[in-house]
Formats: structure tokens, sequence, C-alpha cells
């Protein structure tokens, strides 16, 4: 009871200390492990037991004889139909060519070059090397997202780390899967026409009651067969039940199942898909903190001492400064990326969560049934994790500086709302090259945005997936433009730090607006005008002019223009090379205004005159 309780608090923790020094969680999560595992049984106890030990001589510990390999085979089913479940077929098809031939021949040169490495290297088998290769192929957004959130980039090389890792999570766990299936039918049957029949029931079934099972589920669900209150539960049994019947047709075709069901019902007509990937994220965090302190405590010293050679090196150097580049470099040829854009993507690809959680899964079952080589599998793929996790988590953000891709300066802007008036703004703001970013709850307002051609995710403002979007990384300043008093004022004191380090905005209030003394210092554009009286405007006269300023008394002549007329709200100035500045509801707070400048406002146009009264 200790041991399982110590588990879950220490792996809850260690998730803590990752969110807290925005690291990734599989690093404390290991160590931790590696503490009280193979490290305290050496140097800490004094009859050389460990703190934690999940299997003792076959019988004892946490999970006697084969407990600890049934819990991390249904441990990593549910990860991996979790990752299946963020594959969609519309994100494959718009990310791009470079993406695209990042998750196809990248993962095609890692595999086949690591392969070779790990075989001539380590003299392994072909099959281990290549099951290792295949391992290694994952990078995942659970490793990239921690690292790259502190890194103001680009949002072209932001996008590309990102869709990488979320779209070779699933196609790489889905590789190691059948490589291990394969080395599983071989050597039972030899590689003959029967192992290759084995192999094909594998697919057959894995993918046959992955689909089928998925189907029936959205079906069940859509129907309201399931009460809600037993969504969520009666999708984790079924995750269950489809990996364990595909495993009694055929053996070890049950991950291949789950991934193959992620994947449908991510992409299926599922109402309650929001609801059930927060449920099932939750549950993955709690199985990840259990599982890879248990696995890392499972190690022993003598697997650790298995990498204290030159070898270990050799292969950790080639497969980052070597494998990675070439891939990386292969995959973007052709493309709009610049030569240090390209070499900062080479430089960040850590290896995942799913990398260490099967290679511990197929580790100690090909261990287990005797295959030669079996044992370097496991401490093989940690130290790359590992490596790798270390290794970025520490310079990415020197080296991002160092290659000139660190934005010394976020010129990007999040506009909270969706309405008629942002769209009008942020369309403006998008053809004068600005990257715009809209978001709101409401989910024709975020259509409507992204027919326009902008950028628009339908989030709640309460949730905390912002923090985790890397492709908010240029944000520099935050607009909170919704009809919600309540809404914008916590916008930008929740969002402010980190996105509106260069400014902050909010609409005012009706009250702010009739008490010119409550003023704000964050208020948007005039004292005299609130949502109401935008949306009004927008209504009458869709479109955002621009007015040639002559001199400092001419802005501010203008200024008083629009507080005079209601059909007319100032928005920004233009200086001479295009760059823009938000007016503030204090209007005059615009220090330099000089000729050539341009009032951009919204409203019916303006005659233009010298000395407008």
């Amino acid at each position: 009871m200790l041991e399982l309780s110590g588990i879950i608090i220490l792996g809850i923790l260690a998730q803590w200390v990752a969110w807290k020094f925005k690291i990734p969680a599989i690093l404390p999560l290991i160590l931790i492990g590696l503490l009280v595992g193979p490290i305290a049984a050496t140097f800490f106890s004094e009859d050389g037991s460990k703190w934690i030990e999940p299997v003792w001589n076959g019988t004892k510990g946490l999970f006697p004889g084969d407990g600890l390999f049934y819990f991390v085979s249904l441990a990593i089913s549910i990860i991996l139909f979790e990752g299946g479940l963020t594959l969609k077929r519309s994100e494959i098809k718009h990310v791009g060519p470079v993406i695209t031939k990042l998750i196809t021949l990248g993962s095609a040169i890692t595999f086949f070059g690591a392969g070779f490495l790990v075989r001539f290297i380590f003299n392994l088998s072909w099959e281990i090397s290549f099951l290792v290769s295949g391992l290694i192929i994952v990078t995942g957004p659970t490793v990239i997202t921690p690292i790259l959130r502190n890194i103001p980039l680009k949002k072209d090389v932001s996008a590309v780390l990102k869709w990488e890792g979320i779209l070779i999570d699933p196609i790489g766990a889905l590789v190691a899967v059948l490589v291990f299936e394969f080395i599983s039918v071989e050597g039972d049957s030899g590689f003959t026409k029967t192992a290759l029949i084995e192999f094909g029931k594998i697919i057959l079934f894995g993918t046959t009651f992955g689909f089928t099972f998925a189907h029936a589920l959205i079906f069940a669900i859509n129907k309201n067969f399931v009460p809600h209150y037993l969504l969520n539960v009666v999708s984790l049994s079924t995750v269950l039940l489809v990996f364990v019947e595909s495993e009694i047709f055929a053996h070890e075709s049950g991950l291949l199942a789950v991934v193959v069901m992620g994947m449908v019902v991510g992409n299926g007509k599922l109402e309650n898909i929001k609801e059930l990937l927060y449920f099932k994220e939750s549950l993955s965090v709690l199985l990840i903190s259990i599982l890879f302190i248990l696995l890392a405590a499972n190690i022993n010293m003598e697997d650790l001492m298995l990498l204290y050679r030159w070898e270990t090196v050799a292969l950790f150097a080639m497969v980052v400064f070597v494998i990675r580049p070439l891939a990386v470099f292969l995959s973007t040829a052709g493309s709009k990326l610049k030569f240090n854009e390209k070499l900062f993507i080479s430089w960040v690809g850590p290896r995942g969560i799913v990398a260490a959680g099967i290679a511990s899964l197929f580790g100690s079952k090909l261990l287990k049934d005797g295959v030669p080589g079996a044992e370097y599998i496991t401490p093989l793929v940690f130290m790359i994790v590992l490596g790798t996790v270390l290794l970025n988590a520490t310079t990415a953000r020197i080296f991002a500086k160092l290659v000139g891709v660190f934005l010394k300066r976020s010129e990007g802007i999040l506009i909270v709302g969706a309405s008629q008036v942002s769209r009008l703004i942020g369309s403006y703001l998008e053809d004068n090259d600005r990257h715009v970013v809209l978001i709101d709850s409401n989910q024709t307002n975020i259509q409507l945005a992204q027919e326009l051609g902008l950028e628009a995710f339908n989030t709640d403002i309460y949730s905390e997936s912002l923090n985790d979007n890397i492709e908010l990384n240029d944000i520099g300043f935050l607009m909170a433009l919704t009809g919600s008093e309540n809404i914008n004022k916590y916008a930008i004191n929740k969002f402010g730090d980190q996105f509106g380090e260069n400014g902050t905005f909010r609409l005012i209030s009706v009250d702010e607006m009739n008490h010119p003394e409550k003023n704000p210092k964050e208020g948007l554009f005039s004292q005299t005008d609130d949502f109401i009286q935008l949306t009004e405007v927008a209504r009458k006269y869709p479109k955002i002019h621009e007015i040639e300023i002559l001199d400092r008394d001419h802005y501010e002549k203008l200024i008083e223009v629009t507080n005079k007329d209601e059909d007319m709200i100032p928005l920004l100035v233009k200086d001479k090379k295009g760059v823009l500045e938000i007016i503030s509801s204090h209007n005059k707070a615009i220090k330099n205004v000089e000729k050539g400048y341009k009032l951009v406002y919204l409203g019916k146009p303006m005659v233009y005159k010298e000395d407008p009264k």
C-alpha cells in the first residue's frame, strides 16, 4: 500500500515540478524512477533492495509474475488511443508539404539510418536494431511543448515542430508495433510463409477490430444509448475490450487495434469528442505518472552498465547530430524555410513518452521470450529519450538565439472574441503583415473567421489550452474585444503577462464610458465607444479606412472628429514603414505622430480636410 500510494504521490509531484519549471514531465518522472529503483538499490539500501520494486524474483513485488507486463500493456493501449484521437485527417491535409515530408521521408530516414547504426555499433540483430530505430522515430507534443512554450519563434517554425510531434506520435508507435509483431511472428515460426500469414493476421485483426468498435462506439454515443455520466467510463472499457479481444484473435495485435480505433473515433462525427479528449488526457497524465516511475524503477544497474561504453556516446551523437539533421534538411528541401530555421528544427527533436513506454513493454516481452539482444532495447531507448530531452530542455533557447530564430520582439496579436468587429480588425491586421489569432467559444464566429482566411481557435478563455499552444509564441499584444466586461478583464489579467508583453488592451465598459475619470489605462480605441457602439458601426459601415496625417495637431483634430461622430471609431496609427500602433482610449497617448503617418479607423468615410472642423 505504501509503495502504490508513494508512486502516485511522486508521479503527481513530478508533473507539478514539470509544470512549474516548464520542462517535459518525462524528465522528472524517469529520474525519480531511477532514484527509487536502481540508484537506491546500489547506493542507499544496505541489503541492495530498491525502495520501489515493481517485480522481485518474478513472484514478489508490486506486480508478481506477468502483472507488470499486463499493466504496462493496458496503460500503453490507453495512451496510444488518446494519441490516435488527436490525429485528424483535416490536419494532415493542411499541414503543408514540409510536415508531410517530415512524418514520411523524415521518419523513413530515421528508421533506416538509426537501424543501421544500432546494427553496426552494437552488433545487434537486424530485428532488434530496427525495433530500436522504430521506437526513436517518435518525438511527441508532450515533450516539445514545454521546451518551446517560452521561446518566441516565427509561427512557421513552431507549427512545424508542433504538428510533427502530434502526427508522428501515433505513426511512430504504429511502426514500432508492426516491427515488434513481425519479430514475434518470426521468432515463433521463422521467416517463412507461415510467418507472413501470422503477420497478416495481426494487421487484419488489429485494423478490423479497431475500425469496427470505433464506429460502434460513435453510433452508441450519438444515439444516446450511453447516459452522459457513463460516457467516459464506457469509452475506457471499450478501449480495453478492443485491446483484449484483438489479442485473443491475433496475439500482439492489441496495440495496433487501439491506435486504429483512436484515429477513427478522432475523425468521426462524435458530438462529445472534446469531453472524451479531456477525460482521456487526465487519465493519461495519471497513467504516465505511474508508468514511468515503475518502468524506470524496474531497470537494474546491470542494464544501465550495458551502456557504459563508448558505443553509447557514438550512437547518441550520430542520431542527434547526423540522422536528425539529415532527415530535416532532406524533408525541407525546396521549402520556404531559411537555413537557420532548418538548423533549429534539426536541433529540437526530443524523444517522448510513447517511445520510452513501448520500449519497456517490448523489451520486457522479448527478454522473457529469450530473444538475443532484447536486454539492450529498454536502456538504449531510455538513453536516447533522456539525452535528447536534457539536451533540448537546456539548450533550445540558447540555440535559438545563436542561430537567429529567436524573436527579439513579439509582434503577433491575440484577439479575444471573433465577432464581426474582431474579424474586420483581424483581416486588416493580416493584410498589413501582422500575425493575428482569434479565439472564441462560439463555433459560428470561428467558422466565419476561418472562411476569411484568419487563424481562429474555438476555445474557452477559462480553459488552460492556450498555455500549451506553442504557435502563439510570437504573440506580444492582447486585445479583448468581447461583449462581456468580465471576460475582457479576465483575459488581460490571466494572459496579459504571457501574450501581452508589448501591450494589453480591452474594450471599455458602459460605466467607464459614462465616467471619464474611470478611463482605464488598458482601454481600447476611444473613451466614447464600447462593444455595442463598435458592433453598430461595423453593421452600418463594415469597412476600415486610412487617412493621412499631416502633423501632431492634425492627428488630434482627426481624433476629435471621430469622437464627435458616432459612426467613426479610431483604431490604429500606421507609420511610414507600415508599422501599426494600437490606439488606446487615451487617444493622445501615441507620442510619435508626424507627416506621412496614417490614421486607421472604422466607419463611414471621412472627408479629407487639412484642418477638419
